[in-house]
């Protein structure tokens, strides 16, 4: 029930511990999403919070609502301007070159019959930037933070792949499937707002990090 996964909640705004699995948007195959639960997310108001932004279905971790249509515009101007601090932990089949630095990498959407959708690299695409840093090594696989600056599609997980040559383990498109699922997490967020305190919060690591849960051991501390 995702009225147990309330991270932050005032009368703005609301944040969630979203589940790995769980669309945001409702699915063409008519299988459950966040919409099913918005009823569950009301506490005391009559109106459903709405998402200000998405994570993958695949993505768990922190996802920002908003409580009213005001909040609403004002939340998505924080987006729109990249002053919305976000901080992502992957864990990656392998590990990159260096141990820190800026994937400054366009990308655009395409499409086949055959293989679906997907985003790649382009530079004639939509401008992605993401700082990235290797928190630690464990069997082979780097533990890394990433901070996107901008909010593309699938930015992190085409940004490790293309950008860093490492997938982030369990990626379905951009890498391998895993038993384990994808191991990428939303796992801080901070919005600032104008004469009152940032919506601000953390997602505590999920049970399907546990394998590699001392390479974040000095990152969550």
């Amino acid at each position: 029930m995702l009225a147990n996964h309330v991270l932050f909640l005032d009368a703005e705004a609301l944040v969630i511990d979203k589940p790995a699995g769980l669309p945001v948007d409702a699915p063409r195959d008519g299988s459950l999403s966040l919409e099913n639960h918005l009823s569950t997310l009301c506490f005391g108001f009559k109106r459903w919070p709405q998402p200000v932004h998405r994570l993958d279905r695949d993505t768990s971790g922190c996802l920002l609502l908003s409580r009213n249509p005001k909040a609403h515009a004002r939340l998505q101007q924080a987006f729109e301007a990249g002053t919305v601090e976000k901080l992502y932990w992957a864990v990656l089949d392998g590990v990159p070159a260096g141990e820190a630095g800026e994937i400054d990498l366009p990308l655009a959407k395409v499409s086949s019959a055959e293989a679906g959708w997907r985003m790649r690299g382009d530079p004639a695409g939509k401008a992605a930037r993401t700082a990235w840093q290797v928190l630690s090594v464990v069997d082979g696989r780097a533990c890394v933070a990433f901070r996107p600056t901008t909010g593309r599609t699938h930015q992190i997980r085409v940004h490790a792949a293309e950008g860093l040559g490492c997938a982030v383990v369990g990626d379905p498109i951009y890498g391998r499937a895993d038993p384990v699922g994808m191991l990428l997490h939303a796992r801080a967020l901070s919005v600032p707002r104008a004469g009152k305190a940032a919506v601000a919060a953390g997602a505590p690591m999920p049970d399907r990090f546990a394998c590699y849960a001392a390479g974040f051991a000095d990152a969550a501390a």
